[in-house]
């Protein structure tokens, strides 16, 4: 796997790139890919969050597929954008383990690079189970349990 990680969001509690890789590597199928984890501020979120959604203000995680142009083969599986501020704000929220709530957010933000979401009940439930199962082989509690 190929990983960038940028991380311009200024902020202290961000994860060592190394621990991120393998929270990514355990969310993938494939080890031969390319991401790049993004980890923004309030603003930059909002403003992708804005753009790409049409939804106003920040929110945890974006993801954005690449898409290969017919005929070109390429190992890019696409980005995922981490605003690092709301990722703590939830954690405190929800009485979650910081740590723990960012492994969450990189393994679900991966989960819709390989093309899973939760538009529909049962896409929800699916998506739900893959993050527990891949949460839990790192050690970390289910992400969905009523604390």
């Amino acid at each position: 796997m190929e990983l960038t990680v940028q991380d311009v969001s200024g902020y202290d509690g961000v994860p060592e790139d190394a621990t991120i890789s393998g929270w990514i590597t355990a969310a993938l199928e494939s080890k031969d890919v390319s991401i790049t984890v993004r980890i923004v501020d309030d603003t930059e979120m909002a403003e992708l969050n804005q753009q790409y959604r049409h939804k106003s203000g920040a929110t945890n995680v974006l993801s954005f597929p690449f898409e290969n142009p017919p005929g070109v083969e390429t190992d890019i599986l696409g980005d995922i954008v981490i605003c690092a501020p709301v990722v703590d704000l939830e954690a405190k929220e929800q009485g979650k383990n910081l740590l723990s709530h960012w492994a969450h957010m990189v393994v679900h933000g991966i989960l819709h690079l390989r093309g899973f979401d939760h538009e529909t009940d049962e896409q929800a439930a699916e998506m739900e189970r893959l993050e527990t199962d891949i949460l839990t082989s790192l050690g970390f509690p289910a992400p969905y349990a009523v604390a």
